[in-house]
């Protein structure tokens, strides 16, 4: 496997001269960003030394290797349950996690409108690709709460390639001030914590029964995603791949959804060179074609 056009060309700058408690050169922050792109699509410029240096220190700690070359060659040679754990705390440790209730707030807002004009009867299915810690499914699931009602028949597969955000998302605690989240929300769709737990906020069941959590890799050669989805949320995700694999997503997610399916993408994406897969309705909103 190939890194993107002109990325291995792009040679990480000297490591600076400091002292590291492990051992870590241009060749090691290479084969991360082989292993990386290999294995979740993500492109790593060269900038990000510092930051996978940081990042992986922690695996070496805790496997006891001292030094990335040799935690790569056993990560890469390693087989069975243990070597399937720890390439999963790799990507882990290298993927983003930024987010917050209601981020991007105008995709909510089109939200209700695309439920307003919905049978409210008919099943619904939504797809939450990059979930995170949950605060983009729960603000999904709120808006359906509030327009369709919590008996709605409808479903949010909330997925994401970090199993350890997945933990915190299932979970449905955040602290009380929240970023993104209205006083009214906040009533509505929480339990205040007493005692130990005050300070704390819990998503209330009715909101979260709409949402399925799973583990999810954009790179599986098979997407088991169930029934074709009528809204996908894949917002600032694709930032992170280069150009083909961007199509190739872009082109397997157009499998799973209905014709005239809507998705919300993040505001530094844009797909108008697959204008073949999606229209542009808006503001980062596609329609399937």
């Amino acid at each position: 496997m190939q890194l993107p056009p002109g990325a291995v060309a792009e040679l990480a700058p000297p490591v600076a001269d400091i002292h590291r408690e492990f051992s870590f050169d241009k060749t090691d922050f290479e084969r991360v960003r082989q292993l990386i792109y290999q294995r979740a699509g993500i492109s790593l410029h060269a900038g990000k030394q510092a930051m996978v240096y940081s990042r992986l220190s922690r695996r070496l700690r805790e496997t006891g290797h001292r030094s990335f070359a040799a935690y790569l060659q056993w990560l890469e040679q390693a087989q069975g349950p243990l070597a399937d754990a720890e390439w999963q705390e790799f990507v882990n440790c290298l993927t983003t996690n930024l987010t917050a209730f209601f981020r991007e707030e105008h995709h909510f807002s089109l939200l209700a409108d695309l439920l307003r004009r919905r049978d409210a009867s008919k099943p619904l299915r939504i797809w939450c690709n990059a979930a995170s810690t949950g605060e983009e499914p729960y603000s999904i699931a709120m808006v359906l709460a509030e327009v369709l009602g919590t008996q709605a028949p409808a479903r949010i597969i909330a997925s994401d390639i970090d199993t350890k955000v997945l933990a915190t998302a299932s979970r449905g605690v955040y602290a009380h001030d929240a970023r993104g989240l209205s006083p009214e929300r906040l009533k509505r769709h929480f339990l205040r914590g007493t005692g130990p737990n005050t300070g704390f906020i819990r998503v209330k069941p009715e909101l979260a029964r709409f949402i399925e959590f799973r583990t999810f890799n954009l790179m599986s050669p098979h997407w088991s995603l169930g029934d074709p989805f009528d809204i996908v949320f894949c917002r600032n995700v694709m930032i992170y791949f280069d150009w083909p694999t961007q199509r190739k997503v872009l082109e397997r997610m157009h499998a799973v959804m209905r014709p005239q399916a809507t998705l919300f993408v993040g505001h530094s994406e844009n797909f108008t060179d697959s204008r073949d897969l999606f229209q542009l309705q808006g503001k980062t909103v596609y329609r399937r074609l």
